[in-house]
């Protein structure tokens, strides 16, 4: 399948932004247009939050594509790669509407390029250690291969530590990048009025229904409450293979000691002002 691009896309392609990610101010003009054509949605979850089953949800509900937006997946962070979008926005690239998941922080590139492109990205607010302790799940369960990195290094050795040392090794590495997350996301939406939804775990799973209404009608694709709950029905069966596996609250305040419970403390309430989220990131051990 061949596409042209004008010299404008082409443009656009090949020339980079500025170190910070923002983009000249022609240049930006013409990515503003372009956002304008065409609808997204665009999960810019943490790992291990529903990302993939909802966003699985919203390709039923809005009869979308999956596409992946970032160059590869192999990388700490996701970053959003422009070539894809212009395909998208400038020619057409896809006959249906682009919905994608990605594990992507709310730094300065990164916000350049959803406020150029008019994005809405959605995100998701879950307990962190529920989070790490489904991450931990997927080490010990999966064999232990450089696909399974989400978002940092996995050491050959990690399959032989005893529980503590698993523990630890999740917390130490992967707990500051999500403390990380939740601070430049918040910072980024107080900046930015509207530009961010932001849905709790205990709602989606109350009613995912709504949940997935909320993330649509967020990224300018609103559908009917019967709509979304056909899209959850659909989805339901595949689950399991879409890792939304135990998805249970509170298991993590509990498998973590208060040793390493208080490092996480330390990350998202002294190193980053995360206390109003306190109830959502930190629940206590019951």
């Amino acid at each position: 399948m061949a596409f042209e691009l004008d010299s404008n896309a082409l443009n656009a392609v090949f020339r980079l932004p500025s170190p910070d990610g923002a983009f000249d101010e022609a240049l930006a003009a013409y990515l503003g247009q372009l956002g304008q054509r065409r609808k997204s949605v665009i999960f810019a979850f943490p790992p291990k939050a529903a990302g993939t089953f909802l966003r699985s949800a919203a390709i039923e509900a809005v009869d979308g594509q999956l596409m992946r937006i970032v160059h590869a997946y192999g990388g700490r962070d996701g970053t959003p790669y422009l070539p894809v979008f212009v395909l998208y926005l400038a020619v057409g690239f896809l006959d249906s509407t682009l919905v994608s998941h990605i594990h992507m922080q709310a730094l300065p590139a990164n916000c350049h390029f959803i406020d150029t492109l008019d994005l809405k990205p959605v995100i998701m607010l879950r307990s962190v250690p529920d989070m790490l302790l489904s991450y931990l799940d997927m080490l010990e369960n999966e064999p232990i291969t450089p696909d399974r990195w989400l978002n940092g290094y996995i050491p050959p050795k990690f399959a032989d530590l005893d529980d503590e040392a698993k523990g630890d090794f999740v917390v130490d590495m992967l707990g500051p990048w999500y403390a990380s997350y939740y601070a430049t996301w918040f910072d980024y939406a107080a900046q930015a009025p509207g530009r961010v939804c932001a849905i709790r775990y205990a709602d989606f799973k109350r009613d995912p229904a709504e949940a997935l209404g909320e993330a649509l009608r967020h990224s300018g694709l609103e559908r009917t409450r019967e709509e979304c709950e056909r899209a959850i029905a659909a989805t339901w069966p595949d689950r399991d293979s879409l890792r939304f596996n135990i998805g249970e609250t509170g298991r993590g305040a509990t498998r973590f000691n208060a040793r390493q419970r208080e490092k996480l403390e330390t990350m998202l309430f002294r190193h980053y002002d995360l206390e109003p989220y306190r109830h959502e990131l930190m629940p206590q051990a019951a």
